[in-house]
């Protein structure tokens, strides 16, 4: 029997962690809720939230106190805009242990960012937060097309990157077989999906790529594998790119599943492998928000702006407010009407280029790239200063197929594109095959030059 005791609230949760599923290939309960059935529920566990974290987490304490507003103030769903914003600064500032709302001994797994730009992030879950991270994870994998019995491939990383051992657990959850080979290692991961013949992969979108090239390397179709469902995340992509796997590796189909680190993981939102028609947040457990990421003012469904998460569940690590950078906009749900839809993620406001005035997201520059069959998908973003303007360099490689003054002709025309549609000048320079690095994990499509002389790193 277990000896775990909740930390100490004055309201009571509302919460139990569900009990592994009778048949893990059926809809959750609470996935088939109506909308106000969802928001009724939030409401309760939202008002056990507000007070758990202020009265466990000293960081909460004293924001809230600074901006006078006490968790008594929150009588209705609207009331959370009386609450400010948290960010990674606010966790930053919490480093390593201050913003658990737990005693060590409570804890279970520790998880953090790989902090390359500053402080690293550390986030922490208990037994129970373990059990329903999985439940959300297999809740996605299930709504995505992944079936119980199925082999799973997983080629996300492991380790304090949350993806690879969020995608097991959930994977396993849902009663699959899970193949845990991590990320790189490209060739090895070829040989492990012709012989174990898996039904389903999970990685990035690009490293998907950067497998189905290791493929043709070998003289092998993509399209001869036995993978019939891709569940794709922890990077913005674009359904350019959706058609560009689908149509490498023929029948398979590929969903999106979106999470963060500091609000879960993986698994805060699944896109249904029927409509493909973006992701529903599971709204049982979080709370979202669109703000403007200017004037930090709440926005309506439909209207785009920066995503904010308040975590309805977690014991660990309340989130409170938590503002994303992700842009993408809310959209009424369809396939799980009571849980609304993200719109694509075109980008993150800390990602976001400005170039002579003009405001640019790489997955603009992806999605007019794959509009040219000679081009390939694996490109990058340069920018320099060599005298009083910005400069941005789009270098991207051409296909195999075609040669380099199809290619380059290609470049001219998404050279005038990205000139017309984006309003942004630029260079285009193409590629041989293979020039650029490849993913293994997270793309990185920015090589930011202008402070540094290039080739100086980082």
């Amino acid at each position: 029997m277990s000896t775990y005791k909740a930390p100490p609230c004055s309201v009571e949760n509302p919460y139990t962690p569900p009990a592994k599923p009778a048949d893990p290939g059926s809809p959750d309960a609470e996935e088939l809720m109506s909308r106000d059935q969802i928001e009724s529920l939030q409401f309760e566990r939202l008002r056990w939230s507000l007070h758990y974290a202020y009265e466990n987490v000293a960081a909460y304490k004293e924001l809230y106190d600074e901006h006078d507003v006490h968790p008594g103030d929150f009588k209705e769903l609207d009331d959370l805009k009386l609450f400010p914003y948290t960010d990674k600064e606010f966790l930053r500032k919490a480093y390593p242990f201050k913003a658990f709302a737990v005693p060590m001994s409570d804890l279970r797994r520790i998880h953090a960012s790989s902090g390359t730009t500053g402080q690293p992030t550390v986030v922490g879950y208990t037994e129970n937060d373990l059990t329903t991270w999985a439940s959300l994870v297999a809740r996605c994998f299930r709504f995505s097309g992944i079936k119980p019995g199925q082999k799973v491939h997983n080629a996300y990383g492991y380790g304090l990157f949350t993806g690879g051992l969020g995608a097991h657990a959930g994977a396993e959850r849902l009663g699959t077989a899970v193949i845990p080979m991590s990320g790189g290692q490209t060739e090895k991961q070829i040989q492990l999906i012709r012989d174990f013949e898996p039904d389903a992969i999970l990685s990035t979108p690009t490293y998907l790529l950067t497998i189905a090239d290791g493929f043709r390397k070998l003289g092998i179709d993509p399209k001869e594998t036995s993978l019939k469902t891709a569940v794709l995340g922890a990077e913005p992509w674009t359904e350019e790119m959706r058609h560009e796997i689908e149509k490498t590796f023929g029948t398979l189909k590929a969903c999106d599943i979106y999470g963060l680190s500091e609000v879960m993981g993986p698994g805060v939102a699944g896109e249904s492998g029927e409509t493909q028609d973006g992701s529903h947040l599971w709204e049982d457990h979080f709370r979202p928000e669109i703000i403007d990421p200017f004037d930090d003012t709440v926005l309506d469904v439909g209207r785009p702006g920066e995503l904010v998460f308040t975590s309805l569940t977690k014991e660990a690590l309340p989130i409170i407010r938590y503002r994303t950078h992700d842009l993408t906009r809310l959209l009424p749900g369809t396939q799980r009407p009571g849980h609304r839809r993200l719109g694509r993620i075109t980008g993150r406001s800390d990602d976001m280029i400005i170039l002579r005035g003009v405001n640019l997201f790489p997955s603009q520059v992806e999605e007019l790239a794959l509009q040219q069959p000679e081009l390939s998908p694996h490109f990058a973003l340069e920018l320099t200063r060599p005298g009083r303007m910005d400069e941005m360099t789009v270098r991207i490689e051409r296909r195999e197929d075609a040669t380099m003054q199809q290619a380059e002709d290609a470049g001219k025309r998404l050279l005038h594109d990205i000139k017309t549609k984006i309003g942004s000048s630029c260079r285009i320079e193409v590629l041989d095959p293979d020039i650029l690095p490849r993913s293994v994990g997270k793309i990185r499509r920015i090589y930011d030059y202008r402070n540094k002389p290039k080739g100086t790193g980082e």
